[in-house]
């Protein structure tokens, strides 16, 4: 064992180490004080391990400190520590024109550059250690790999093709750009043009490919459903229950058992609804608004999902592994299985189910002045619509509603508005952007692409929401437990500072990037009504703004102007609500928060999970709502429609089309023949020799002229208003809409 620095003293030699192993902390002291890197067997005679056993549970801690980033492995087999050695640990973030980006674990904004080269034994999502070398020609820090800490991707959806006798996958995710080589008697039944998931048999280095084997045939590209599913595999979203979870969820009946509605409030004569879309298939969340004095009380009940799902049971290892529900336009991945999901946990009307409740107390200025959280049993008593409850309240011939029910409703609207007031006291920003829905035929093709509107009956469900989660935050904040916030950081200056010029250059005014609030955006909001651009300077400020994570720490939430916000009201399909759940019930059955299951620890790596595990979602959802994009535009090559330019750059404009919410590239060739000259602060284009500008936000006729369903990408043409060949529908030199 290499001796320890004289004036360091170790407690672990005047006494032996009393737990099985030690723990992070502790192995990172000792490789401190002994200032230089260890072996394992030095590590082992330092805490007086004995036996194979011991040392094998050393191994698998180091290992996993290894993959964390704390510590690294030399090529002797030492073990030193990251901070020692000036090194960065992070996540490899790809770009399909082969460089990529380490997403730092350090907390640090900016990410470092990896060159191409640098790249070629990296995949997206590797975890790895880089050293800083320098700044690259654009001031971005550029890194070199030092070692791969953990390979982030298994396995690999893509195209079989062959190209001269070789069998090859083409990676459908595009931050992949590496080819991976099937080798001889390792392609299965696949055929060429099959989409496939591959198994990594080798990964990459820099001088040889990537080889895999075929596990999976997923299907042809014309197939039923297959965007989904190439989705599903390509960003690794769990979908198979295992065994283990199956077996565990078989103690579960139809029904909510007797013994389990003991000593539970009973909210069952209580005119609880649940108010959801048409095709909505698990209810999480009902109300009952009823008014009290000049104010209301508010019922929020929550399903039950915590009596369900165990910490640390089977069930709950596979919802921590999917971490939130991801809902495709033609199916709904689940966190949970369906006797949960739709059955026991979902509020069904007529049925009793067990709920967790935050009921308030309003007072007339929209103000939330007492709140309790409790556990109850109750029954909805109608599932409910948005289009129904709008109905109603628009005073339509027909009430859409049972009387029993109308006069909650309507304090529900009345309180609604109490909350909307409150809410743009304090600064809120309201953006409220109409969202697509795809209405897919029984071939699974896309029939059409319907932009759905917001009402009141959406708003008012959202107010009670937020009013339910802010008094979830709140409480976790006031017990000191350990719990998951929801927070929205402010702006990134540099970003918010290139918005600031673009808006300045319109003649709006605009906070400087140190002193902005959330209040700044709604009054930019209220500038730009009624302007011919206001679409595109909403979705320039959308993009100035940071994303909205979960985490221990809080620091409020910027766009909703709160201090404390936390996610509660979904369980059945986000796991940060459960963990919310889980803390509430612990403090409101009389625990303490020291004696949690929980310690902040877990917080912050279930945070890191949770918000990865989200973004997964989103990105998955995001490619299969762009290959259907690409597919109904296929059907629709050589139309015209009417659209704005959303995005400037030097290589061209992003017009979304207005009515189907979709987007495409007008290539700077594509336009009149001129040297055009990107000006980053006004967000436009100019032309050298004409003058003209093609400038954010104004309105553009274009021709679908090219669509490329393998790179998910349509390209747009504008269309010569002057040749008077302006027309809408289908051209006559449409192509067939591909299978």
């Amino acid at each position: 064992m290499p001796r320890k620095p004289e004036k360091s003293k170790s407690p672990r030699k005047s006494k032996p180490y009393k737990h099985p192993i030690p723990s992070r902390n502790q192995l990172i002291d000792f490789l401190n004080e002994a200032g230089k890197p260890l072996k394992i067997e030095e590590i082992v005679k330092g805490f007086s391990l004995k036996g194979q056993r011991m040392r094998s549970l050393l191994v698998d801690r180091l290992y996993a400190m290894v993959r964390a980033g704390q510590i690294l492995e030399n090529r002797r087999g030492e073990y030193c520590l990251t901070a020692k050695l000036d090194l960065v640990t992070g996540t490899v973030s790809g770009h399909r024109d082969g460089f990529g980006f380490v997403v730092r674990d350090d907390g640090e904004p900016d990410d470092v550059y990896l060159s191409a080269t640098q790249m070629r034994p990296l995949f997206d999502g590797d975890r790895v250690a880089i050293r800083i070398t320098g700044l690259d020609r654009r001031g971005r820090a550029e890194g070199e790999l030092v070692d791969i800490l953990e390979r982030g991707t298994r396995e690999v959806a893509g195209q079989f093709i062959r190209e001269r006798g070789i069998g090859l996958v083409v990676p459908d995710n595009s931050r992949i750009s590496h080819r991976i080589l099937i080798p001889k008697g390792e392609g299965g039944n696949a055929k060429p043009g099959d989409m496939v998931v591959v198994d990594i048999l080798d990964y990459p280095s820099r001088v040889e490919q990537a080889t895999g084997r075929i596990i999976t045939v997923i299907g042809a590209p014309g197939d039923k459903g297959i965007a989904t599913d190439i989705a599903i595999h390509s960003h690794s979203i769990p979908f198979k229950w295992p065994q283990a979870v199956l077996n565990e969820i078989r103690t579960f009946g139809k029904d909510v058992p007797d013994k389990a509605k003991q000593g539970r409030t009973d909210l069952r004569d209580v005119n609880l609804v649940t108010i959801d879309g048409e095709d909505a298939r698990d209810f999480d969340d009902a109300v009952c608004c009823e008014k009290s004095g000049s104010g209301w009380r508010l019922i929020v009940a929550i399903a039950d999902v915590s009596h369900y799902v165990s910490v640390g049971s089977e069930l709950d290892k596979e919802a921590t592994r999917r971490g939130t529900s991801v809902y495709f336009p033609d199916r709904v991945v689940p966190m949970l299985p369906e006797i949960l999901s739709n059955g026991l946990c979902s509020l069904n009307p007529k049925v009793d189910r067990l709920c967790m409740v935050c009921e308030m107390r309003v007072d007339g200025k929209g103000k939330v002045t007492r709140s309790e959280f409790y556990e109850a049993v109750m029954r909805s008593k109608a599932r409910l619509t948005y289009s129904q409850v709008s109905a109603f309240l628009e005073g339509q011939s027909k009430p859409a509603l049972p009387k029993d029910l109308q006069s909650s409703i309507h304090e529900l609207h009345a309180l609604y508005k109490a909350f909307a007031r409150a809410r743009a006291r304090r600064g809120a920003i309201e953006i409220d952007l109409p969202q697509t829905k795809f209405k897919l035929n029984k071939g699974g093709e896309i029939e059409r692409i319907e932009v759905v509107p917001r009402n009141d009956a959406h708003r008012l469900i959202e107010e009670c929401m937020i009013a339910a989660n802010v008094q979830a935050a709140k409480f976790i904040k006031r017990h000191r437990i350990a719990g998951l916030y929801r927070v929205h950081p402010k702006p990134d200056p540099d970003r918010f500072n290139d918005l600031r010029l673009y808006l300045v250059s319109l003649g709006l005014k605009v906070a400087h990037p140190d002193h902005v609030e959330p209040r700044h955006f709604t009054l930019l909001i209220e500038q730009i009504k009624g302007r011919a651009d206001s679409a595109a300077i909403t979705m320039a400020m959308l993009r100035s703004l940071t994303h909205a994570e979960y985490s221990p720490t809080n620091v409020g939430h910027f766009g909703l102007a709160l201090e404390s916000y936390a996610h509660f009201t979904s369980p059945i399909r986000r796991y940060p609500d459960l963990l919310v759940h889980r803390a509430v019930r612990h403090m409101v059955r009389g625990g303490k928060a020291g004696r949690y299951d929980y310690g902040p620890k877990d917080m912050e790596r279930l945070g890191l999970i949770t918000s990865s595990h989200e973004k997964r979602a989103e990105e998955a959802t995001r490619d299969v709502e762009a290959w259907l994009k690409c597919q109904y535009m296929e059907g629709h090559l050589g139309d015209e429609f009417d659209g704005v330019i959303t995005g400037v750059t030097n290589f061209g404009l992003f017009v979304q089309i207005t009515e189907l919410m979709t987007d495409g590239l007008v290539h700077v060739t594509s336009l009149d023949n001129d040297y055009y000259h990107y000006d980053a602060g006004s967000q436009r284009l100019v032309g050298e020799r004409s003058g003209k500008t093609y400038s954010l936000g104004e309105a553009m006729r274009v021709r679908v002229q090219r669509v490329d369903m393998d790179t998910r990408k349509i390209d747009f043409r504008p269309v010569d208003a002057e040749l008077g060949t302006a027309k809408k529908g289908r051209a006559s030199g449409s192509r067939k809409r591909r299978a």
